[in-house]
């Protein structure tokens, strides 16, 4: 995921906002006691996802793959006084430890944690999104894109995580692998949608960002 030099990395992360002391703790237990650590969305995302939640204000928010929670809480940040985040993820066994984090934040009541397949619970939510955050099995981005489009608001934004993945869809004639096949489907299909418009940004892994038209 590291695609910028090192003293490059340092540097932004240097001159960017400090994680906040819930999450620096989230951050150090995750890297301790879970496995597949760099799943974590980590101090520079985090605080790029924040940045993008607290420009949009938004009152209803999906984030599919939540993970340990840092990037639920990293959102939650921007919501509204009356705003929710509903997160999904399918891993039962996180479900607790994302939980206790989201308990001793300021933002616990507002996220709504779901376990179980996003492609089932997704439709069952009835709402209409301000933003929505793709961050789980790479096979179905484009199920969950196409699940969730017709139910962001004009305006509202889509953003995807790893749409770069470690580098790999940029050798295509390479791609052996279901996951990296699968996004540079997604990718193609976010350049190709008139629906949206959309900007790929070398962040970590890369993220991709749709407004909706």
């Amino acid at each position: 995921m590291d695609f910028l030099p090192e003293k490059i990395n340092t540097y932004s992360e240097n001159h960017t906002s400090p994680e906040s002391e819930i999450l620096e703790n989230l951050n150090r237990d995750t890297q301790a006691k879970i496995l597949r650590a760099r799943m974590l969305s980590g101090h520079l995302q985090g605080r790029t996802l924040s940045m993008f939640s607290h420009m949009l204000k938004p009152k209803r928010m999906l984030e599919i793959g939540t993970y340990t929670g840092y990037s639920a809480l990293c959102l939650a940040e921007g919501l509204t006084e009356d705003g929710v985040l509903h997160t999904i993820d399918i891993n039962e066994e996180l479900e607790d430890f994302a939980k206790s984090y989201f308990d001793k934040s300021e933002y616990g009541s507002k996220i709504k944690m779901h376990v179980g397949d996003a492609l089932e619970i997704i439709p069952g939510l009835n709402e209409t999104w301000d933003m929505v955050f793709i961050d789980a099995d790479k096979a179905n981005y484009s199920n969950y894109f196409d699940l969730v489009i017709e139910h962001t608001r004009t305006g509202g934004f889509i953003i995807a995580d790893n749409v770069l993945w470690s580098g790999k869809v940029t050798e295509p004639l390479k791609a052996q692998d279901i996951d990296t096949e699968a996004l540079l489907v997604f990718n193609k299909k976010m350049q190709d949608d008139p629906r949206v418009e959309n900007v790929l940004l070398p962040i970590r892994d890369g993220l991709m960002i749709a407004r909706k038209k």
